[in-house]
């Protein structure tokens, strides 16, 4: 009987000792507490044999007419002081104008083509911009195409400040 004591005693010690390798091991079961068992559990990131195909970025795309004229519009609404009217002929303007100039960039025409070309669409659009706008408008429009819109805004909010600091405090 003493033989079989001991024998249960040494049993229940590999148990016990297995059961504390295994839990503390992570032995069985895919290895390291992963589950699942078989090839590659539980190793890290795994690797794909088949190599990635490594794409370009794509270029954006370039804006329409519409696109451009919309971005733009707030400001110069803004710097001319236009009503909603005024905006929506000038707006269509613009976008006509604009479009035919990226259909003569498309074109690729030869430099005297090109040039005269911007000169014919640039005298239609003077003529538009002259029967749908008032004088002053125009010729603000023509100013502000020469000294460029951020340019033109910051001269506005000079000219705000100047009017604030001259009203007399009540």
């Amino acid at each position: 009987m003493k033989i079989s004591i001991k024998f249960l005693f040494a049993a229940i010690i590999i148990f016990l000792s297995g059961a504390e390798l295994h839990a503390q091991y992570g032995y069985g079961n895919g290895g390291y507490g992963y589950g699942g068992g078989g090839y590659g559990y539980g190793y890290g990131r795994q690797r794909n044999a088949i190599p990635q195909a490594t794409s370009e970025p794509k270029a954006p795309e370039p804006k329409t007419a519409g696109e451009i004229v919309d971005d733009e519009m707030p400001g110069i609404t803004e710097a001319l002081e236009l009503n909603e009217f005024e905006t929506a002929v000038m707006s269509s303007i613009l976008k006509k104008f604009i479009q035919k100039r990226i259909e003569l960039q498309i074109l690729e025409l030869e430099p005297d083509q090109v040039r005269e070309a911007m000169e014919k669409i640039t005298a239609q659009q003077t003529e538009e911009l002259k029967a749908g706008l008032s004088e002053e408008k125009y010729e603000a429009f023509v100013e502000l195409q020469k000294k460029g819109l951020a340019k033109a805004k910051k001269e506005k909010k000079k000219e705000g400040k100047k009017k604030k600091k001259k009203k007399p405090k009540d």
